[in-house]
């Protein structure tokens, strides 16, 4: 328990602070297994549509501090590929 004001508020922030960063991963790790089933199924236009998402919040998180900037253009990287070996 905290003692004293500030701290009771750093806490209250930082609890809602964890719940949004875990929502926001969670939904990249969506986007992420959404792209792979569309890969699995050969969809090629669903899947440029679901790494057209998956850029878009991982670049987002990784603008807010969720992902290093070098862990998202890592993560797009290695799904582009995947993409583009699609025919």
């Amino acid at each position: 328990m905290p003692n004293s004001n500030d701290a009771a508020k750093r806490l209250r922030q930082s609890l809602k602070a964890r719940a949004h960063n875990r929502s926001m991963k969670s939904t990249v790790r969506s986007s992420i297994k959404s792209f792979e089933a569309a890969v699995k199924k050969d969809d090629k236009a669903v899947a440029e549509a679901s790494y057209a998402r998956f850029v878009k919040l991982i670049d987002t998180a990784a603008g807010k501090g969720l992902y290093h900037k070098n862990t998202a253009a890592r993560k797009k990287s290695r799904l582009h590929k995947v993409l583009a070996g699609l025919a």
